[in-house]
């Protein structure tokens, strides 16, 4: 695929993401105003975690990034019937194994829940894993069927299928937790069933169109087969490669219920407004480019690889570096306009905007990983990233203890979300340093140029954002009522100034990655 392919691909892949996310945030707007930062909500951010985590690892991240290079090669070497065989092998391994993880967990919930107290956190969050567990085997298949069809350059129902989670918890939330009694706690039990019905739809979407084609899926648990072998081989490291981002997070959800009731929610709420930017194309970038970049390795077009490198870093820094920025300046306003309603109160969009304003800087260096990761995975090498991903995880857990016993209490939690973004940017230098050292240099002096003029941009976009925000506020709080309504004029005219001016700035700076994506956008449009 040209880089032009890529850059429309992932438009789709962007587009129906910004669909998800955009119902992820109606999702989380009703979510804040049931639960708000309660003791609740933030168990069930830590057990909903933990099959989330496993996704990563064994899903999207690890599974599916070590069979979509096999799978391409047996495909184009052997024909479609021997990759079709192979993913048969694949999915009734990793189907075994989650069944045991799952019945493991379970287990262990059991073991460990003390039953003392109905309000303790930790009986909550391990009831919670409990229901929730069984969403690990949905999920990971789900990933892994994603992968198969993504590697046949069909993105558009994957990239579909996490609207169905939000669908169904917003339904869940309107129709179901209501009726589930009068306290917090029993209400959030109704969530976590509705997010084991959601795996079954999302795994249920996938199969008519694998069987559109030509899969049939046949059990078999042969491990004598090599190929089989190889996938396992580059999954066991490529479990951390990939995931390094959710095992940090992971550690934060953990070392947050620590600090108080309310830390894990408020981490969550910051997070979910950190992944809508971060989702329209640094996602979109990565599920596109493993299957570009096994396709060039298997054609050994190095150079190829360096140039779609080159074009991707480019365009992810020019969208995420004003993203990150714009939430740093507008975390408040943003946090105060969506969630503070019902039992999200002012106490809540203090602590939530602290989190998010320390979170912001990592929308740039998250995206790093996004781009240099899959070039590992695609020339079937996980072992490099593994062991950048422990350093950096490593390093997150040491500034997490750091931060915790430095920071006053209602700091810490935003001490967790800082030092995630410096153990993410260590992680991303460190592995285009690697990258530099197997593929060659993908042109580091136009990538700095543009970052620099990017961030430019970027600055004088912050700038006009200062100084509209305190006139603006003041017109429209004596304008407009209900309040409610004034601070979503507010966002929506400041979201604009910030546009207009970046785009305005990063024209006069005849910023060659604006005229891409302006060609991109007509193309789509002449197609549509």
């Amino acid at each position: 695929m040209e880089t032009s392919k890529v850059l429309r691909s992932a438009a789709v892949v962007g587009s129906l993401t910004l669909l998800s996310r955009f119902l992820g945030m109606i999702r989380d707007l009703l979510t804040a105003g049931l639960f708000g930062t309660s003791l609740p909500m933030s168990a069930f951010v830590v057990a909903f975690r933990i099959p989330n985590l496993f996704r990563r690892l064994f899903g999207e991240g690890a599974l599916s990034s070590a069979f979509v290079p096999v799978f391409m090669e047996v495909r184009t070497r052997e024909g479609a019937e021997a990759g079709w065989h192979l993913a048969s092998k694949v999915i009734s391994l990793a189907a075994v194994v989650l069944v045991g993880f799952t019945l493991t967990g379970i287990g262990l919930t059991y073991l460990l829940q003390t039953g003392a107290d109905s309000l303790n956190q930790r009986d909550l969050i391990l009831s919670l894993t409990r229901i929730m567990l069984p969403y690990m085997i949905l999920i990971c298949l789900v990933a892994l069927c994603m992968g198969i069809l993504n590697s046949l350059h069909h993105f558009a129902i994957p990239a579909f299928t996490p609207s169905l989670l939000n669908v169904v918890w917003i339904i869940t939330l309107l129709a179901v937790c209501p009726w589930l009694g009068d306290s917090l706690e029993e209400k959030i039990y109704g969530l976590a069933w509705g997010i084991l019905v959601a795996g079954g739809l999302q795994l249920g979407l996938q199969i008519p169109i694998l069987r559109r084609h030509g899969f049939r899926f046949r059990p078999s648990l042969n491990l004598r087969d090599p190929k089989v072998w190889r996938v396992l081989l580059l999954m066991g490291p490529a479990s951390i490669g990939l995931a390094v981002t959710q095992i940090n997070v992971m550690v934060n959800s953990l070392l947050a219920a620590w600090i108080g009731p309310w830390a894990p929610a408020a981490l969550f709420y910051s997070e979910r407004l950190l992944y809508f930017p971060q989702g329209i194309l640094a996602t979109a970038m990565s599920t596109v480019l493993l299957p570009v970049f096994s396709g060039q390795m298997a054609r050994a077009q190095d150079q190829a690889m360096r140039h779609t490198m080159n074009h991707s870093l480019r365009v992810l820094w020019f969208v995420m570096t004003p993203a990150a920025i714009g939430l740093l300046v507008l975390a408040r306003p943003i946090v105060q306009m969506l969630f503070e309603w019902g039992r999200f109160d002012r106490a809540s969009t203090d602590l939530t905007t602290l989190a998010l304003q320390c979170y912001a800087p990592g929308l740039i260096v998250f995206s790093l990983a996004k781009i240099f990761v899959p070039a590992f995975y695609a020339r079937q090498d996980p072992r490099t990233p593994v062991k950048i991903g422990l350093l950096s995880v490593g390093i997150n857990l040491i500034l997490n203890l750091i931060f915790l016993f430095t920071l006053p209490l209602y700091w810490k939690h935003a001490g967790l979300a800082f030092s995630t973004v410096i153990a993410e940017g260590v992680n991303g230098v460190l592995l285009g340093r690697q990258v530099h050292r197997r593929i060659g240099s993908p042109g580091w002096k136009e990538i700095f140029s543009s970052g620099l003029r990017t961030l430019f941009a970027s600055g004088v976009m912050a700038l006009a954002l200062v100084l509209s925000f305190s006139p603006l506020q003041k017109a429209l709080a004596a304008m407009i009522r209900p309040e409610k309504i004034a601070q979503i004029v507010l966002v929506g005219l400041l979201v604009v100034i910030g546009i207009l001016t970046y785009v305005a700035a990063a024209a006069l700076l005849r910023s060659p990655e604006l005229n891409e994506l302006a060609m991109t956008v007509k193309k789509k449009l002449r197609r549509a």
